[in-house]
């Protein structure tokens, strides 16, 4: 195993660790510690000003209908988000951010804000464009590949 594959894996893998636990320690000490992570990333997937199908934010977090729907129940109970039916098809359900939800979000974009703050302190446009290909590239093989 070649230095830079090492660096990178070892990297990689600290930084997935790092901020699951940080978010996760970071949801606990907040007014949103009834919120697990999964659920929080449920509401930022759903969006801060959208209203999306269910189908859409399943999609988004390439997690079953079902899956979602689950967890969508517990998130209308706790407040954070709500059903609407469409106005154009009454039978089509949206999905909307209550304002506490809309809250929660926020707080959630402010941490990701610092976080990629944090990875571009000190970067040229050069290193910046390097990073975003490679973590485009990554992102791509995770899709194909699961």
């Amino acid at each position: 195993m070649n230095e830079d594959f090492k660096q990178v894996n070892d990297q990689l893998v600290r930084v997935f660790n790092d901020i699951l636990t940080i978010e996760e320690t970071e949801l606990k000490k907040s007014e949103f510690k009834d919120l697990s992570i999964k659920e929080m990333h449920t509401i930022e997937a759903i969006g801060l000003h959208d209203t999306k199908t269910t189908s859409e934010v399943a999609k988004n977090l390439s997690i079953t209908v079902g899956t979602l729907t689950v967890a969508i129940n517990n998130l209308v109970k706790k407040n954070y988000v709500e059903r609407v039916r469409s106005k154009e098809d009454r039978r089509v359900v949206m999905l909307k951010l209550t304002n506490r939800g809309r809250l929660c979000y926020r707080v959630h974009q402010n941490f990701h804000k610092k976080m990629v703050e944090a990875a571009l302190t000190d970067m040229g446009d050069e290193e910046k464009q390097a990073l975003i290909k490679g973590l485009g590239s990554l992102h791509e093989f995770l899709k194909e590949f699961y």
